[in-house]
């Protein structure tokens, strides 16, 4: 395999190459808007550039499989950005798949998120379910996985969908975990939780998703979830954050179900269909969000 991996220098993109490279070749595309780059691999190819912008066909003229992850890194821009989910996601996934197509790509792997199910369905949730995003960021990664597909049925592009979970591990300098993190750093005596506590969704290691990645890319299937079979809630997240950093504090709450417009209160993907093809997540919840809190604790 001749990878690229847009998005390459971010937190599960950067997982992603370490992975890939001990058998293919990985070139990575990123503009370091939000990725690190610390994160890229010295064995790979690295070039620094905006998919939104200008062609790409140069990009992809050496590659066979595409690993699309560039995208906006936060659910919660819209309304304060109006622009960014449009640019990020749509705009970028647009010339994404103009240069697959112009290059010959062969493989195209697009990362999609739990969050274009939207609020009330059936937990857990199975990948037939219908798309019903309530947020500007799940509206804009359902509609980059229309026109993924819509290529493939034109193009004849052999893709797959991955439908993340709440994706944790050290390199993550967004989420809840993080957040935690910094707050109980600046006042160890009070944590502010946004929301009531109680929204339950399903956390994953990155660890985990890159194999789940490579499995679901194996298959012939076209869409897959990727997540843990439990999940957790804001609650137990942040017990487990205090006890990793041997505090007690107290907890204050903004109020209401969810912790910001566009939040789903409870997420847990079914697996099922990627558990048939011998994939396992190795980690539950609580075990990824433990690791990935001693993981950002050891970075300082």
């Amino acid at each position: 395999m001749r990878a690229a991996i847009t998005g390459g220098a971010g937190f599960i993109g950067s997982r992603l190459a370490e992975e890939l490279l001990k058998q293919h070749q990985v070139k990575i595309i990123d503009n370091l808007s939000s990725g690190n780059r610390e994160n890229i691999p010295e064995e790979a190819k690295f070039e620094k550039r905006d998919i939104k912008k200008g062609d790409l066909r140069d990009a992809f003229g050496d590659v066979d499989t595409v690993f699309h992850f560039a995208a906006n890194p936060k659910v919660n821009t819209f309304p304060n950005d109006r622009d960014k989910d449009f640019d990020e996601n749509l705009k970028g996934t647009k010339n994404v798949l103009e240069a697959c197509e112009a290059s010959d790509v062969d493989n195209l792997v697009f990362a999609s998120s739990s969050v274009v199910y939207g609020e009330d369905v059936p937990i857990p949730t199975e990948e037939e379910e219908s798309l019903n995003p309530i947020s500007m960021y799940g509206a804009t990664k359902a509609g980059g996985e229309h026109m993924c597909q819509i290529y493939q049925q034109i193009f004849d592009l052999n893709l797959t969908i991955v439908r993340l979970a709440n994706i944790v591990g050290g390199r993550n300098q967004k989420g809840v975990i993080y957040d935690f993190i910094h707050k109980l750093k600046d006042n160890p005596e009070k944590l502010v939780i946004l929301g009531n506590g109680k929204q339950r969704k399903s956390y994953l290691h990155v660890s985990d998703t890159v194999s789940g990645i490579l499995s679901a890319l194996k298959s012939e299937d076209a869409v897959f979830n990727i997540g843990s079979e439990d999940s957790i809630d804001v609650d137990g997240i942040a017990e487990i954050v205090a006890d990793e950093m041997d505090l007690n504090p107290e907890y204050e709450y903004t109020g209401g179900e969810k912790g910001w417009d566009g939040d789903v209160p409870e997420m847990r993907l079914s697996i099922k269909k990627l558990k048939k093809t011998g994939w396992k997540p190795e980690h539950d919840s609580k075990t990824s969000v433990r690791k990935t809190v001693r993981e950002i604790l050891d970075q300082g």
